[in-house]
């Protein structure tokens, strides 16, 4: 790299500091550099906002109870892909235990229950992983369902459309979601499973998915994680080695690898234009940290009804990585914002923490939020409620899933309220 390209800007990023709303007691310490091209943003260990300045999350709307109405009580919500808003607000929420959606006002009242167990048309698979919903365009509800390996659409009076069917021949779908101008992405990994014709391969790609169920542009294509594998007829975990993650950011995408606070923001073409450092340390991950978690592994395979006599072979095929990650998932956030995920070590949990420990639950995914602006400026933290799993940001408001002490489930609506500015801003 030569002198040039190593350049640092700093008078001119304490100057769009000072535009961003920090206030000159307040500047930006990072630096900024150039190099082929990529705008590369290494930011401090404290961020910009001053005390006055940091988001607070004031909690909306709740749906859910322990008891009483059906209608509003849920069984089994995930923790990615479980919650689309429709384009007049309603909400969607798929419900992995009851394999139904229940449909919302904007305001939180019942509407409808769409689909229910089974394998038929309009109904909806057992599923852990696979499982997703989304709004595509003409607020179709788009389900991928993969209990049944397939997608099922319906109209938002709960009327089943059509479905088609998704082999493990052309992969298996990771992660679904829903760009801005309501295209459905999936990211596809090939792993192998019996009966594919399809090799596995190291790269998983990002691509788009027709509502007639062929394949469009592939958009982005990033390493294979190897945190799962299917290898001598039989699944196999490596906890915590180096995953990609992604996001979508407005018409971009955000993608890192897990084990690196280092996040690159790509154009919609694919092509690196800015990545963003801050500094990090990994935690280690102990005897006891692994003990807990194969606990939570017995849990998922007891709810999946695996035989006693097979769990212990199943065990034998969960593996630990040395460290914890550097973070858990991104998302886009108010004003052009980046919300970065910390991860919490168990053992910073407490004791009633560690007791209700949730492996698919979001339990490993810290309270606290690293918050950037839309330049890659490191602002600050945001702690968001105990037991609160963010799903989407959409505009100034946050849909997740909260669990009480009883362990029930709910969908709460948090604002954002900003303190003395909104991000990037100037």
């Amino acid at each position: 790299m030569t002198a040039a390209t190593s350049m640092r800007w700093i008078p001119a990023a304490l100057m769009a500091a000072a535009c961003g709303g920090a206030g000159a007691d307040a500047p930006w310490l990072g630096t900024i550099a150039d190099s082929a091209g990529i705008q590369i943003v290494r930011n401090p260990a404290t961020g910009m906002w001053a005390p006055d300045q940091v988001w607070s999350l004031v909690e909306e709307l709740r749906i859910g109870t322990a008891e009483g109405d059906p209608d509003y009580q849920f069984g089994n919500i995930l923790p990615a892909g479980s919650i689309a808003i429709a384009s007049d607000g309603r909400i969607v929420v798929l419900d992995a235990q009851g394999q139904h959606l229940k449909v919302f006002t904007p305001d939180g009242k019942y509407e409808r229950t769409i689909g229910g167990p089974g394998g038929g048309p309009g109904e909806i698979g057992q599923a852990t992983t696979g499982a997703a919903v989304l709004i595509a365009p003409g607020d179709t509800v788009f389900v991928a369902d993969g209990g049944n390996q397939r997608v099922s659409l319906y109209t938002m009076d709960g009327t089943f459309v059509r479905s088609f069917p998704l082999t493990f021949a052309e992969g298996f779908a990771l992660r679904w979601e829903s760009t801005a101008d309501g295209r459905i992405l999936a990211q596809m990994r090939r792993v192998g499973f019996p009966g594919s014709t399809a090799p596995p391969d190291s790269m998983d790609a990002i691509t788009v998915r027709k509502l007639d169920g062929s394949v469009g542009d592939t958009l982005m294509k990033v390493p294979s994680g190897k945190s799962f594998s299917f290898t001598g007829g039989a699944p196999e975990w490596h906890m915590f080695v180096p995953e990609p993650v992604w996001a979508l950011w407005g018409d971009r995408f955000l993608y890192g690898v897990n084990n690196q606070y280092r996040i690159g923001v790509h154009g919609a073409d694919g092509r690196l234009e800015r990545v963003l450092e801050k500094p990090f340390t990994l935690d280690p991950v102990t005897e006891a940290d692994q003990q807990t978690l194969l606990d939570g592994f017995r849990k998922i395979f007891k709810s999946q009804g695996v035989p006693p006599q097979f769990e212990a072979q199943l065990l034998a095929r969960v593996h630990f990585a040395s460290d914890y990650p550097a973070f858990a998932q991104m998302l886009g956030g108010p004003d052009g914002s980046i919300m970065v995920q910390l991860v919490r070590p168990i053992a910073t949990l407490s004791a009633e923490e560690q007791k209700g420990f949730d492996l698919l639950g979001g339990s490993l995914g810290s309270r606290q939020w690293d918050v950037f602006d839309r330049e890659g400026r490191y602002l600050g933290v945001v702690e968001m409620p105990l037991n609160f799993q963010p799903v989407q940001f959409s505009g100034n408001k946050v849909y997740g899933i909260q669990r009480d002490e009883l362990d029930v489930q709910y969908v709460v609506v948090l604002n954002v309220v900003k303190g003395g500015g909104a991000a990037g801003e100037g």
